[in-house]
């Protein structure tokens, strides 16, 4: 695992403890959380602190947002290298259905996508929507 004080003094974010804490929540959880699932890990956490820590996390590129369709943002950690630039560091994302989990797909890359003139792209985001592995059983 990545050694998370040292990765975020390299991003440019003073690795204070509760930081320290959501970022190792993060990088253990093998599915994107919402802002509710961090705070239920922690028994004292402040609501405030973890948006600003998610909030801070974003703008230095260590995570990324998921829109899922399930009306809760989540988030997940940057994959090594990513900057999260709209031209070249997106990925596919899965929903289950059936368990709720999100998934980073981050070696299905989002193709790049020549925008008719005049128009300029903020944001993307495309999730897939079915049965995970674990709730199909294969």
């Amino acid at each position: 695992m990545i050694q998370a004080d040292n990765f975020m003094e390299e991003k440019g974010v003073l690795p204070t403890a509760m930081r320290l804490l959501a970022f190792r929540f993060l990088a253990e959880s093998e599915t994107a959380k919402t802002l509710s699932d961090i705070e239920n890990a922690f028994e004292k956490a402040d609501r405030t602190t973890l948006y600003r820590t998610l909030k801070t996390f974003e703008d230095k590129a260590i995570v990324h947002q998921i829109d899922d369709g399930t009306g809760m943002t989540k988030y997940a950690l940057c994959e090594e290298g990513c900057n999260c630039e709209l031209e070249r560091d997106l990925h596919l994302h899965f929903h289950c259905v059936n368990c709720g989990e999100t998934v980073c797909l981050t070696e299905q890359k989002i193709p790049h996508i020549n925008l008719p003139e005049g128009f300029v792209a903020e944001d993307a985001n495309l999730v897939l929507k079915g049965v995970c592995d674990k709730c199909s059983g294969q």
